[in-house]
């Protein structure tokens, strides 16, 4: 019998401007031998404010009519596909994608449907602050997603084991996070090649509680202290920005950027010498392998992140770790690298070699042959 090629039909309101996981599954899945066609619509919303739903679930009517707008295309275009191809062997909701697995789950019958659910947001509202019956019913959203899905992606074991506290006996697997080829070819940019690294250190995201940006400007405070200033790049805004701003008032040498768009944001990272992961003591925190640190990892940079077990089971001996919310240790750490040019340059080449586990088509393999397998 001839080998036929799988197709995987990505659906749903992702952004893979804003988001890009989904655009490493999709990427992955092709390289690796599917056909992937995309019915997208973007529900034009950051993290952010899709976190905030999550946390609030009737702001959904603040937006409901365009999303129930895009919800109408979505079936429209879904039923049109199938008219003129048939069934996919697979469809994979995107990241974010609590309420689009259920749509999936209705359009779709009978097919197999993949669920990319890196966010569980009964979690996530309870690390930013909410509590009582909110997360109860978040967490009952959690369980209407999973149970939608015929296999959940998650990005480490410790969101694996989440699962079972949903009770859910949905077929999992951990796909790492990994990085967009736009990151490896930033570093391909050599010094001396007209984008030389500098000294410099940097960080980016959404300063929420897991990512703990208070302890990097605290690190940064320690640093000055000690007569040594090296250049701070912090990029982005939310929820920490305010007490991140206070405690860097009077550093001359900590610069903000409340956005840098993302097709330069690649180019701007590898730039520095150094960029910066988590440090938080949240229990998210600790159970998170953000992408930051992926995408820095394969931009060339040192990485400096927080020392938590699924950071170590993922990324080995890639990265420099503290302790997490040890804004000393940080400094310590930070000063090494721009102190020593052999440690620096150490720290850079154990990161780049790391990087090269995790670019798209190494990170869905195993999801690959989910694929052909379910579809035997």
């Amino acid at each position: 019998m001839a080998f036929l090629t799988p197709t995987v039909l990505a659906f749903g309101t992702y952004n893979v401007r804003k988001h890009p996981r989904v655009g490493i599954l999709i990427s992955g899945l092709r390289k690796n031998g599917c056909t992937v066609e995309e019915i997208n619509h973007p529900l034009e919303l950051s993290t952010a404010q899709r976190v905030e739903i999550l946390k609030k679930p009737w702001k959904v009517f603040g937006f409901g009519w365009d999303l129930l707008g895009l919800w109408r295309r979505l079936r429209q275009d879904a039923r049109e596909w199938m008219k003129h191809n048939g069934k996919p062997d697979a469809v994979l909701v995107g990241y974010m994608g609590h309420f689009d697995v259920l749509l999936a789950r209705h359009v779709f019958k009978d097919v197999p449907i993949i669920l990319d659910h890196l966010i569980f947001a009964g979690d996530t509202a309870k690390d930013r602050g909410a509590q009582g019956l909110k997360v109860k019913l978040l967490k009952q959203l959690d369980r209407m997603a999973v149970g939608a899905a015929n296999l959940v992606v998650l990005d480490t074991q410790e969101h694996q084991h989440m699962l079972a506290v949903l009770e859910s006996n949905t077929a999992s697997m951990v796909v790492p996070v990994g990085a967009p080829d736009e990151w490896y070819a930033a570093r391909a940019v050599e010094p001396g090649a007209g984008s030389p690294k500098t000294k410099d250190v940097v960080f980016y995201g959404l300063y929420t509680p897991l990512q703990g940006v208070p302890v990097i400007a605290e690190a940064a405070a320690i640093l000055a202290q000690r007569g040594h200033t090296p250049h701070f790049t912090l990029i982005g805004k939310g929820q920490d920005y305010d007490q991140v701003r206070t405690i860097a008032k009077d550093l001359a040498n900590v610069e903000f950027k409340d956005w840098v768009e993302p097709e330069e944001l690649p180019k701007v990272v590898a730039s520095h010498a150094i960029s910066l992961g988590i440090f938080s003591t949240t229990p998210k925190g600790l159970h998170v392998v953000p992408n930051k640190v992926y995408q820095s990892m394969a931009a060339g940079c040192a990485v400096i992140t927080s020392d938590t077990v699924p950071q170590r089971r993922m990324l080995d001996d890639g990265v420099t770790y503290v302790r997490p919310g040890d804004a000393q240790a940080l400094a310590d750490a930070i000063e090494r690298l721009t102190t020593d040019d052999d440690a620096l340059s150490a720290a850079q080449q154990a990161a780049a070699l790391a990087a090269q586990s995790f670019t798209d088509v190494e990170v869905t393999r195993e999801l690959y042959s989910w694929v052909l397998k379910t579809n035997r």
